[in-house]
């Protein structure tokens, strides 16, 4: 085996098609054919199931191993950065998972510090749901991702996590609502109230509150954009729970409201291994503590 193998194993998995995985590695159909062909005999398994109605299948034995040559390859980056860190060079790719909010809000701004200080370091984004996340760390499709700290983490998923930030979510109201003149919103007079569920890491802290305050929990919609949300709840069809830093703009007539009990998101970072860390992703890290750590 070979560091381009591994790399053309991989890429074929993550594209699903040897057609394109040659392309983008600028190799021709029959020497990508060969070389998948090569490995196999090397290691005496079949590795990718060509059918013709589901395209390109990875068998049981493909799926194990693709993650292995996943943290091979990214052994490999990690020495190369390593190797340029000692000659004064910043280099590699930082591949970040995030859920919606956190590449609008915080991600920027931490991609922005990083490229100031190194412009030869690279991004590639994976935007998800916590679950995409959670199985795109635990088969190291990523390098580091921002995750939304839950109480119970699968337990086929294997990765580490830091606390990063935590805010405060607030309820989100047409100001003719009766609760429209308090000054806290106690969650049981939200009990079977229709609420407009915002996906993409705001459901789960939501979940949690209710239960806390032990108020049945109504979905009237589920949207998947904040600004949708908004627009929803300015006419009339129901309320919110959204983080602060998603408030920084409320349409006329819209009010919001801390509640009893109090709600917070807590948001982590998660990486496969800190150990196997690369120092592209350790700079990573280290520039979101700084930014938005210990709030």
């Amino acid at each position: 085996m070979n560091n381009s193998q591994l790399q053309l194993f991989v890429k074929i998995a993550e594209t699903g098609s040897f057609t394109r995985a040659g392309q983008e590695l600028n190799m021709t159909q029959p020497a990508v054919s060969r070389a998948i062909s090569s490995l196999e005999n090397e290691l005496d398994v079949t590795l990718i199931i060509r059918d013709r109605r589901n395209g390109i299948v990875l068998t049981d034995v493909g799926q194990r191993i693709l993650v292995i040559f996943r943290r091979i390859l990214q052994q490999f980056d990690k020495i190369q950065q390593v190797v340029a860190a000692e000659k004064g060079l910043e280099i590699g790719t930082i591949r970040i998972g995030s859920f919606p909010m956190s590449s609008a809000h915080l991600l920027p701004k931490i991609i922005r510090s990083i490229r100031d200080r190194y412009p030869q370091i690279q991004f590639e984004l994976y935007e998800g749901n916590i679950l995409e996340i959670q199985e795109w760390l635990s088969s190291r499709a990523i390098d580091v991702a921002l995750i939304i700290a839950t109480d119970k983490e699968p337990l086929d998923m294997a990765y580490e996590t830091l606390p990063l930030y935590s805010e405060e979510i607030l309820a989100v109201f047409r100001d003719d609502e009766p609760f429209a003149n308090l000054e806290v919103l106690p969650v049981q007079m939200l009990d079977k109230h229709p609420m407009i569920i915002c996906k993409g890491g705001y459901e789960v802290p939501i979940v949690d509150l209710f239960n806390r305050a032990d108020a049945e929990l109504h979905f009237g919609f589920v949207v998947y954009n904040v600004n949708t949300c908004l627009s929803m709840i300015e006419q009339g069809l129901g309320t919110s729970m959204l983080p602060v830093i998603s408030l920084s703009w409320l349409p006329p007539g819209v009010k919001a409201l801390p509640t009893e009990p109090k709600a917070y998101r807590n948001i982590e970072i998660a990486v496969p291994s800190l150990v196997d860390a690369s120092p592209a992703s350790r700079l990573f890290i280290e520039t979101a503590q700084q930014l938005f750590g210990q709030r």
